[in-house]
């Protein structure tokens, strides 16, 4: 496996979801107020670690173990299905940076036993549920957390999110101040720096006020 720059960290993330009544739902912890993400709501996941990485090929089978690893670690719960959907890599202000693989997985029925040392809550919620929450404030997300939620909200089941999935998205994140407020942008927007050639397009999360809009064209 080609290891990742000394100044990059690796990390995988899962996806976990389920069928609900209203459709697909989501697991999402809350991490304590000390620590990374303080007070956020995010998917289950952690850094590679070097067993995770040990007889794997690539950077993403090694997230992959870790992403595995890190549920049962945090949630108490076993997954499986899982399918890569995305990489994030974080501002250029980020102090630590990782690398973070994101992937789908099904849940198998077991019930959730979150760490107290690692996590302060645990909820399936579908992504409305998770956005109106997020909106009234009651709710932190971080930009990643909140595009893959987004991507989400569409689907009646978690057969549909399969199927529906394509290549690998990569987001290599931006932050900028603008005259309506904060955002995130990523490779097509307009404000994303160093972009080859004339860019008109939007690709970018506005963070100014509540609601959060995402923007793409």
């Amino acid at each position: 496996m080609t290891a990742a720059p000394a100044s990059i960290r690796v990390a995988g993330t899962a996806v976990v979801l389920r069928d609900g009544e209203a459709g697909v739902e989501t697991l999402l912890l809350r991490r304590p107020e000390s620590g990374s993400f303080p007070g956020a709501w995010v998917f289950p996941g952690g850094r590679v670690d070097p067993g995770d990485a040990e007889g794997t090929a690539t950077e993403m089978d090694a997230a992959q173990r870790a992403a595995i690893r890190e549920t049962r670690e945090e949630a108490g719960i076993r997954v499986h299905d899982l399918a890569a959907i995305s990489c994030w890599m974080p501002p250029a202000e980020t102090p630590v940076k990782f690398r973070t693989w994101f992937f789908l997985a099904r849940e198998r029925g077991d019930e959730l036993q979150a760490n107290a040392g690692e996590i302060d809550e645990a909820l399936w919620l579908s992504p409305q549920g998770a956005f109106e929450r997020h909106a009234d404030g009651a709710l932190t997300l971080f930009p990643p957390t909140w595009v893959t939620l987004h991507g989400l909200r569409e689907h009646r089941s978690v057969d549909d999110v399969y199927a529906a999935r394509g290549e690998v998205a990569q987001f290599a994140t931006r932050l900028a101040q603008t005259s309506t407020g904060r955002l995130a942008c990523w490779a097509g927007d307009e404000e994303y720096p160093d972009a080859p050639g004339p860019v008109s397009g939007r690709h970018r999360l506005l963070m100014g006020e509540l609601p959060w809009r995402y923007e793409r064209s």
